[in-house]
């Protein structure tokens, strides 16, 4: 990456840096994560989290290393509904492996070396009994013994450490009021954590985590009811990436904004996925990541970012930001993470019964989609409603859009008379227009 590519990227994610300022973030790493080569790395983004302000907690997962303790006592570890059951001897295993997980990511936050993120950086990472827990019990004739649940979240002490300035680490053990320990789900533990603290976000990092589509493209986004469907089609052929939707999907139906699923062996997942507008990973949100609606006063400066580059090159008319203020009631817009993506507006001429379709927009990243048909329908939908009977264009660049949308080639002269002595000659634009 050029140095102007390093400023160009630090510029467009400051408004992400002001927006994480102070936000609670809880954040998993599988077991499979912890043995990976890149963990250092994913430990010096997570630093540079904590040094940007924001408040983390995070979720250690243990099962591939239980797995390993068990195989070298020559020990049979069952699994039922996905979920070990845990006997005494495998507990033992449970304890060992979360303790030696617990000193190594404390050795992790704990580098200074010169010429690394961790330079003159102080965290705490803080793990004690913030977890309480309860034994499964009987399910379905299994007997999971020292598996167990989450009862609660010990939420004042966490938040405590969090406003503090230091990091939590929540392990998938947790203590009981009668002093037994529990081996525990760690999804079930980073979801409830999530829900209990009102997190805004729940990030799960995960070895080659990826949903696709039936095309095999990466699902960007999904409302919790669309995660429900793909779990009940039971089209995820992987159990971990069940067990991670399945908690991303409990965290977001119950008040946490934002739940993330991401690949934790691309480098850097974690900024690409908090610092750039369209991410990397799959993302499950209450509210849609994109929202079409009337523009404010406040997306003036937004539609005129936009459009800019297209008046420039002649394809727009230019417009003022005084006269864009006057006329912003007219405009629907696609927001997307804070972005205006698209624009639209509708003039209409009610003597006339016709409005005047103008300054049509889409950023050149968003231009595969179909936002301008959204913008067009949702327009017509609102002429309808002002009763007109007719829309026309004026265009110089774009004419075989229009007409693909069903406008039709028209005469100057066919446009309200009040349009007619506005039009400029010189520009010569093309004039369609398409009854409603």
């Amino acid at each position: 990456m050029s140095t102007t590519d390093q400023v160009n990227w630090f510029r467009n994610s400051s408004p992400y840096i002001n927006a994480h300022r102070g936000r609670t973030f809880v954040v998993m790493m599988t077991g499979e994560v912890l043995d990976s080569p890149l963990l250092p790395s994913l430990v010096h983004d997570l630093a540079l989290l904590n040094t940007l302000g924001v408040r983390l907690v995070l979720v250690h997962g243990a099962r591939p290393q239980i797995s390993r303790r068990l195989h070298a006592a020559g020990l049979e570890t069952h699994f039922e509904h996905h979920t070990r059951i845990t006997d005494s001897a495998a507990l033992e295993a449970v304890i060992a492996a979360v303790g030696a997980l617990r000193l190594k990511l404390e050795g992790l936050f704990s580098m200074g070396l010169a010429n690394t993120p961790m330079h003159n950086a102080s965290i705490q990472l803080i793990s004690g009994n913030f977890v309480i827990a309860k034994p499964k019990g009987v399910r379905d004739g299994f007997d999971y013994q020292h598996t167990g649940e989450v009862r609660r979240i010990e939420v004042g002490p966490i938040r405590r450490q969090v406003d503090a300035g230091n990091v939590v680490l929540l392990s998938p053990l947790g203590s009981s009021p009668t002093g037994e320990l529990f081996n525990l789900n760690a999804e079930e533990v980073a979801s409830t954590a999530a829900i209990a603290l009102a997190a805004d976000k729940l990030i799960v990092l995960g070895d080659g985590v990826r949903i696709n589509d039936e095309q095999q493209r990466i699902l960007r986004e999904l409302t919790p009811q669309e995660a429900g469907r793909l779990l009940a089609d039971q089209r995820l052929q992987d159990s971990a990436l069940e067990r991670h939707l399945t908690a991303a999907c409990h965290a977001a139906s119950n008040g946490v904004a934002r739940a993330h699923l991401l690949d934790a062996g691309d480098d850097g997942v974690l900024l690409k996925e908090l610092f750039t507008r369209d991410g990397c990973g799959t993302m499950v949100t209450r509210e849609t990541y994109e929202t079409l609606r009337g523009a404010r006063i406040e997306d003036v400066g937004g539609v005129l970012e936009l459009i800019s580059p297209l008046e420039a090159d002649g394809t727009l008319v230019r417009r003022s930001r005084e006269l864009l203020e006057s006329e912003i009631q007219r405009f629907l817009i696609i927001e997307r993470d804070g972005m205006v993506i698209a624009c639209a507006a509708l003039y209409p001429f009610p003597d006339e019964k016709v409005g005047e379709l103008a300054c049509v927009a889409v950023h050149p990243q968003y231009r595969s989609g179909e936002r301008g048909i959204q913008l067009l329908r949702q327009l017509e939908r609102r002429a309808r409603e002002q009763g007109l009977e007719r829309l026309f264009v004026l265009t110089t660049h774009t004419s075989h859009w229009f007409q693909e949308q069903g406008f039709q080639p028209a005469d100057v002269h066919s446009l309200p008379a009040q349009r007619q002595q506005l039009y400029n000659w010189q520009r010569n634009s093309k004039v369609f227009a398409k009854t409603l």
